[in-house]
């Protein structure tokens, strides 16, 4: 056996440190999220078995069309995401790798389901605040009830919002406020109707046009993340507001000039 250089000793001594320390980098738990395309729920119909948007102390109108909030799926705040599993989220454009702290604010599962779940209930009640305001109806006269099972977070404000308004109003010209089609959406909104980002646009656009979507209704702070891997068949619309999305909804139905991304 030939003798073993010094040369060869020294990179075999510096290589060992360099290759335990890739083993634990392959192996090792890092702090990201895969998130992947999510469901979706017509909000002018039901969710298990019970509708998402419920209306008393007044008239409400049948609707046509689909008004779709969308969802993504992330890995849980413990499950283990290794390099394998980050390095295949790059290369996939079906997910997506994001920094745990980026989806999930908290500690404990519990507490970052406390969180998703008081950041929802705030989110309809802003939602609600909003339409009849867009309305001018009065919270006193008309009682909203908005039910979403197992979606926490405030990301579908929005269409909460339009929901409420094409039950109640519809165009406002006695058409439905989506003319029949199946749109899709994401936002937060506040109680004056303001439209908010929200992240992940791209795997919500894929969910959206998965499920039938024609029209995508996004923030349009987020245009350029939503048209980067836009689906062939979808159309974006941005907004900033919720009169904003009404009056591009209105437009689209009757052939007028609708904004685009």
């Amino acid at each position: 056996m030939p003798a073993v250089s010094p040369r060869a000793r020294l990179l075999a001594l510096c290589s060992a440190p360099v290759l335990a320390l890739l083993a634990a980098a392959v192996f090792a738990p890092l702090p990201f999220t895969v998130a992947q395309p999510g469901s979706t729920v017509n909000v002018l119909g039901a969710d298990r078995g019970k509708q998402v948007i419920s209306v008393a102390g007044t008239d409400t109108r049948k609707t046509t069309g689909q008004l779709r909030m969308v969802t993504i799926l992330a890995t849980g705040p413990d499950a283990t995401v290794r390099l394998k599993d980050v390095v295949s989220g790059w290369f996939d454009t079906d997910r997506a790798v994001m920094p745990r702290d980026a989806v999930y604010v908290g500690g404990t599962t519990e507490e970052i389901e406390r969180h998703n779940a008081k950041e929802m209930r705030e989110s309809q009640s802003s939602a609600t605040s909003a339409a009849l305001g867009y309305l001018h109806r009065s919270p006193r006269d008309v009682k909203v009830t908005l039910r979403l099972a197992d979606v926490g977070g405030p990301s579908a404000g929005l269409l909460f919002s339009l929901g409420i308004i094409d039950k109640l109003d519809g165009d406002g010209r006695g058409g439905d406020l989506t003319g029949g089609r199946t749109i899709a959406g994401t936002g937060t909104i506040d109680a004056q109707g303001k439209v908010g980002a929200v992240g992940g646009v791209p795997l919500k656009t894929q969910a959206a046009r998965r499920d039938g979507a024609t029209v995508f209704l996004v923030p349009k702070d987020e245009c350029a993340d939503a048209t980067a891997e836009l689906p062939k068949g979808l159309r974006l619309i941005p907004v900033t507001t919720l009169k904003g999305a009404v009056t591009a909804l209105r437009a689209l139905r009757s052939g007028g000039s609708v904004p685009h991304c």
